[in-house]
């Protein structure tokens, strides 16, 4: 009886499920491939296939909602009530949401890999350094003189910042 009644709800259910997780594997393939032809380290491309599993994961239940029988109307004031919250939450913590979305940027089209010597034209902190490592949040960049300095991905895109030696964590000269 109860199958009967809501046949049509189970099986868009089931369609929406196997969708998803086509698109999924699909989209998780693509990152893997551009990440590995761009020379990115493994742990900055299964963080990006993460944020996109997750927003998958949102817009499935949007879908799913609607399946439900949910009407536009409802579910505008039940995100618009969320993002407010949300807005107000994290409005405190604008930077960490930047960086993040700085980290996502930069995973498709920073020119610059994990090994590589790079110049940061601040005028009140200029650095030269090794990138180490390219995280959610920051970079990691080793000086010559051996100090590890965590810099923010939001700012990484500001600035302007040189090439100085590509693979330059090879030569032996630099502690690592």
């Amino acid at each position: 009886m109860f199958f009967e009644a809501h046949y049509k709800i189970i099986v868009s259910c089931i369609i929406l499920l196997i969708v998803l997780l086509i698109i999924r594997a699909i989209v998780l393939l693509l990152v893997k491939k551009i990440g590995r032809k761009s020379g990115i380290n493994e742990a900055r491309i299964q963080l990006i296939q993460r944020y996109s599993t997750v927003t998958l994961f949102f817009i499935g239940l949007l879908f799913l909602s609607f399946i439900m029988g949910a009407k536009p109307e409802d579910l505008a004031l039940v995100f618009s009530s969320v993002f407010a919250v949300i807005g107000i939450a994290l409005f405190a913590i604008w930077s960490i949401l930047s960086n993040i979305t700085s980290g996502v940027i930069m995973f498709f089209s920073f020119p610059y890999k994990v090994g590589d010597k790079i110049s940061i034209h601040d005028k009140d902190f200029p650095i030269e350094a090794v990138i180490e490592d390219i995280r959610a949040f920051q970079l990691h960049l080793r000086l010559d003189n051996g100090n590890l300095v965590t810099y923010p991905n939001n700012l990484i895109l500001q600035k302007a910042v040189t090439l100085v030696q590509k693979d330059a964590i090879t030569d032996g000269n630099d502690a690592i």
